[in-house]
């Protein structure tokens, strides 16, 4: 038996991973950050070597960037970048959940049920006012399924990394109240849409849910420039 746990213990690497990509999301590292291996090895207590390992993981995801003879910074934000994503997202996301709809099984439909149902019973925000990160990791899952019935890898890569990119930007927006709530019911639509094989109505559904996500933010980020200092 305890053979068995040891095996399932996180690496160190996983640990360290975990850790940047929860304080990236959090704020705790801020957009265009530099992240010297000096400064994160002692935050973190992480060898060098362990962080050469960690930080390509977190480009890959789109959470950082490495500039060359510079090194590696926390991802950059800004309203354009943002508007060019959800332009993006919307137009490849729905094409792969159209295609999804059309070829998915009913393993994939029985996927879609169990992610939608553990997406519900979890609180976005955790009782410490982080993100909740089993919620992080089960919203991802959740929309990760909704994709997997579509049978073109190379659409759902494509679709799945500007998902990643994006996540700095949603996290931003979970605190506000009202926006949870109303993901919460979207989440609920998404999913009966799925599953009702009506591909349209779906495709709007989804397009919509990005749009309102990045509006909530870029009026966020309207609220603070208009804020007196």
């Amino acid at each position: 038996m305890s053979r068995r746990r040891e095996q399932t213990r996180p690496t160190r690497g996983e640990v360290i991973l975990h850790a940047l990509r929860n304080d990236i999301l959090n704020g705790y590292l801020v957009p265009g950050s530099p992240l010297g291996f000096a400064d994160l090895g002692a935050r973190y207590e992480a060898s060098t070597g362990v962080l050469r390992e960690v930080l390509p993981r977190l480009v890959e995801q789109g959470l950082v960037t490495v500039v060359p003879q510079i090194g590696y910074r926390v991802v950059e934000v800004s309203v354009q970048d943002l508007v060019h994503l959800t332009e993006a997202r919307a137009a490849i996301e729905t094409q792969v959940l159209a295609q999804s709809i059309r070829d998915g099984d009913l393993d994939w439909e029985s996927s879609v049920v169990a992610a939608h149902h553990r997406l519900s019973q979890l609180s976005t925000i955790g009782d410490d006012g982080e993100i909740n990160t089993d919620w992080l990791h089960a919203h991802r899952r959740f929309h990760q399924v909704l994709l997997e019935g579509c049978p073109n890898l190379r659409l759902r890569e494509v679709a799945e990394r500007l998902r990643d990119i994006s996540e700095v930007y949603r996290c931003w927006s979970v605190r506000n109240t009202e926006q949870i709530q109303q993901r919460d019911a979207e989440h609920a639509r998404l999913a009966a849409l799925a599953l009702e094989r009506d591909v349209e109505g779906a495709k709007k559904e989804l397009a919509d849910h990005i749009h309102r996500t990045t509006e909530v933010l870029l009026a966020a980020q309207q609220d603070a420039t208009q804020a007196p200092s």
